[in-house]
């Protein structure tokens, strides 16, 4: 099943929101029991829409690439902002890092890609 570009792309936005929230909430949960039905919500729809980007045609090594680092840096930031939490800038460092590295996965896969189609 190919969906379209904008498609598979929202799907993966959906996986790394819900991933987030989850992982939020479970930092809250600690203190509000109720928050680990978020937290389980959170994981479960993270993943099937995980699984929705692969079956969108996404390659597994962008799509999971692109969700961890997506999911780390937000989850550092936003728990920053949230529960006062520290971001230095050595873990900034660290998220840049991260985030260079997925971006250089996803321009060897296009190129792959771009070699596979041009070899058939």
């Amino acid at each position: 099943m190919e969906t379209d570009v904008r498609g598979k792309w929202l799907f993966l936005a959906a996986a790394i929101a819900l991933e987030v929230v989850g992982s939020l909430s479970l930092k809250g949960a600690l203190e509000v029991p109720a928050l680990y039905a978020v937290v389980a919500t959170g994981y479960l729809g993270a993943f099937v829409f995980l699984a929705l980007t692969l079956r969108a045609g996404v390659p597994l090594g962008v799509a999971y690439g692109i969700w961890g680092a997506s999911g780390v840096a937000l989850t550092a930031a936003l728990s920053s902002m949230i529960y006062a939490e520290p971001l230095t800038p050595l873990m900034i460092a660290g998220i840049a890092v991260i985030i260079a590295g997925v971006l250089c996965v996803e321009l060897g896969s296009g190129r792959a890609r771009a070699g596979a189609a041009g070899a058939t």
